[in-house]
């Protein structure tokens, strides 16, 4: 199966050459808006927080939500001390990474996680896996944005969990490609759109409200176009808008989710317009 030539949205970011070439090698038009900057804080008071809290041993355990979080903190830490402070510190902890991609920056020095967290590498997964285990006292390196949510969670279980801010999710500095997208979308010239993460579905209803057409976009998503979403987060995020989520790859994978939306997209949306007339 294939996209057949149907008109296929992007919001990547960071792998949108990536998921063109997997769109269009799948036989769509592809059409990728990247909707999220991951901007470094100024102000480095948690990264070297995190760096003395871990020194003197007062972390049982150190959660490592992004590999983009990890190599800023390492980045901060060397632009002061050197990068191997950071991880002469790293090697006083025990390590959890929230999926594979924090263990790929580990494994060059000579590190590994001390617990991985599979599929779908939420931090529910996190939760779960917490229940347990002895660590009582965690630090999380946030990803873009706090989880109050997260922390309330661990809290419940008793486990004190401090967070550490290292970086944060904005617009793109243009946000021109966005726009387009928002209007093209509006105005029903997709016939797929894929989320890879929910940030970007915030940042499109951000600009679609600056258009003006925050509720054309939504009709489109919920009425026209096939919406496939990577995983259970995203699903959520999605769905609290009154946006039916048609298509979840079997893994919460960008590669997944392009097979299974170029799969399904056909028969999906073939579906979903005739009940919309």
């Amino acid at each position: 199966m294939s996209f057949g030539g149907l008109r296929v949205l992007s919001l990547e970011s960071r792998r949108a050459s990536e998921i063109d070439l997997l769109i269009r090698k799948q036989g769509g038009e592809s059409f990728v808006a990247p909707s999220v900057k991951e901007r470094a804080l100024e102000d480095h008071t948690d990264a070297f927080r995190l760096l003395d809290e871990l020194e003197r041993g007062v972390i049982e355990m150190l959660v490592l939500m992004t590999a983009t979080g990890l190599v800023f903190w390492r980045d901060v830490v060397a632009s002061r001390f050197s990068t191997s402070r950071a991880d002469d510190a790293l090697r006083k902890t025990k390590l959890l990474a929230r999926g594979p991609k924090p263990s790929a920056i580990l494994r060059p020095l000579g590190l590994r996680p001390d617990l991985t967290i599979p599929e779908p590498n939420t931090w529910r997964e996190i939760v779960q896996a917490m229940q347990h285990r002895p660590e009582r006292r965690l630090a999380i390196q946030e990803y873009g944005r706090p989880n109050p949510e997260f922390v309330e969670a661990l809290s419940a279980l008793g486990i004190h969990a401090e967070t550490f801010a290292l970086y944060r999710w904005e617009l793109p500095d243009d946000t021109a490609k966005l726009r387009e997208a928002a209007q093209k979308l509006a105005a029903c010239s997709f016939d797929v759109v894929l989320f890879t993460s929910s940030i970007q579905f915030e940042h499109l209803l951000t600009i679609a409200k600056e258009l003006g057409i925050e509720d054309h976009v939504l009709r489109s998503l919920r009425e026209h176009a096939v919406v496939a979403s990577v995983g259970p987060i995203m699903t959520a995020a999605i769905e609290e808008r009154g946006v039916h989520v048609d298509i979840v790859p079997y893994s919460p994978k960008m590669g997944a989710l392009v097979k299974a939306a170029s799969d399904e997209s056909a028969s999906v949306l073939a579906a979903k317009r005739s009940r919309a007339h």
